[in-house]
């Protein structure tokens, strides 16, 4: 019994599956006490397609597409990832020209994904303005990538032992024109979202995450970033050219929503700073392997090949049982394991402060209902 004399009572508030905060068909069941929470349960698989059951009937190059519909904000780095896991299979050395065309597509599809994540995140929040800013800066960029890849989103682009495309002049200048764009328009970012007094009040404190928490449920990417731990795949396990480059590791204090936001404006610039390296020191050379068997049946064996994309780890372990097809394909996506942590962060929140914190984890619904 309460003081008053009243009995002490819940009740259940659903948090989606079609609410704009949960950016897809994700269902949150919210237990509540009055205005705060005392229960999250995330309730997930409205949009399961059966990818990894999609592999075992397609041969290895027809399972390319689907890549891009798992992530399809982040889709270059899946696909890069798959075509290495294929790649050791084979036995195929992707040429150091190849590398460096995976490396800019890919970190220009990571500036892509967090322009988006910063525009919608804000529009949660309330702030329409920085949604129209995110957007020009993104349109900008999706001109480059659909210039070489011919698409703007669910990019299927990297073959098997290197890129089919190779970059020319234009493409070149048009990334040192975005780099330079970008890299003005961080000022803004700073005095219409950072410094603003309501989005500092929406995220700093809320949320808390701790780096116990962190290794607990196997967080990566920004969300253990911003608690303090500088994981990244790309240094940790380094693949690709990244070893060539010269770029940081940025890392909250708190582990707050504030943090995370903060990460992944820092980490925009350090995909700059990679692009910048990367097109200075672009070698000569061929853009494919030689010899790439025109029918993919690698022997029987198993490989585990991971990449560092826009919300964490990404990981491929495909088993061949030398035939054209995989025999079985397990994809270890970062959106799942972040999101597990919610239950425990979310109680004695607010069910706005829920909002901030729900869209600081970057949540991809298709990679988890994959």
């Amino acid at each position: 019994m309460l003081e008053r004399g009243l009995e002490e009572k819940t009740y259940v508030l659903n948090l989606g599956p079609q609410h704009p905060s949960t950016h897809g068909v994700l269902r949150v069941e919210l237990e509540m006490e009055g205005e705060f929470i005392t229960k999250a349960d995330p309730d997930i698989g409205y949009g399961h397609r059966g990818h990894e059951h999609m592999a075992e009937n397609r041969t290895y190059p027809q399972y390319l597409p689907n890549l891009g519909r798992i992530d399809y904000l982040h889709a270059l780095a899946y696909n890069q990832c798959y075509c290495m896991g294929v790649e050791k299979l084979l036995g195929l050395q992707v040429p150091e020209r190849g590398e460096f065309i995976r490396v800019i597509t890919a970190e220009l599809n990571r500036i892509s994904s967090h322009l988006l994540w910063v525009g919608a995140y804000l529009m949660d929040l309330g702030a329409f303005t920085p949604f129209l800013y995110c957007f020009d800066d993104r349109e900008n960029l999706l001109d480059l990538l659909d210039y070489l890849t011919g698409s703007r989103l669910t990019y299927c682009f990297h073959r098997f032992g290197g890129s089919p495309v190779d970059i020319d002049d234009d493409f070149t200048m048009g990334c040192r024109k975005f780099i330079k764009r970008l890299r003005s328009r961080w000022a803004d970012y700073d005095n219409l979202v950072t410094k603003n007094v309501i989005f500092i009040h929406r995220t700093r404190d809320v949320g808390l995450i701790t780096q116990e928490q962190c290794i607990k449920y196997g967080l990566t990417g920004p969300m253990v970033r911003g608690s303090g731990i500088p994981y990244d795949i790309r240094k940790s396990e380094p693949y690709s050219a990244y070893p060539q480059f010269d770029f940081e590791i940025p890392t909250g204090v708190r582990g707050d929503v504030m943090d995370r936001y903060l990460v992944r404006m820092r980490e925009m610039e350090q995909s700059l700073r990679i692009i910048e390296q990367a097109l200075d020191k672009l070698p000569a050379g061929p853009i494919m392997a030689e010899k790439v068997p025109k029918r993919i049946k690698p022997e029987a064996g198993e490989v585990y090949a991971a990449v560092e994309t826009a919300r964490g780890e990404f990981g491929c372990f495909i088993v061949s049982a030398g035939d054209t097809k995989p025999y079985r394909i397990k994809l270890r996506v970062p959106s799942f394991g972040n999101l597990s942590i919610l239950p425990e962060i979310a109680v004695d929140t607010l069910v706005a402060d829920l909002v901030a914190i729900l869209g600081s984890i970057d949540v991809v619904v298709p990679e988890i209902d994959r």
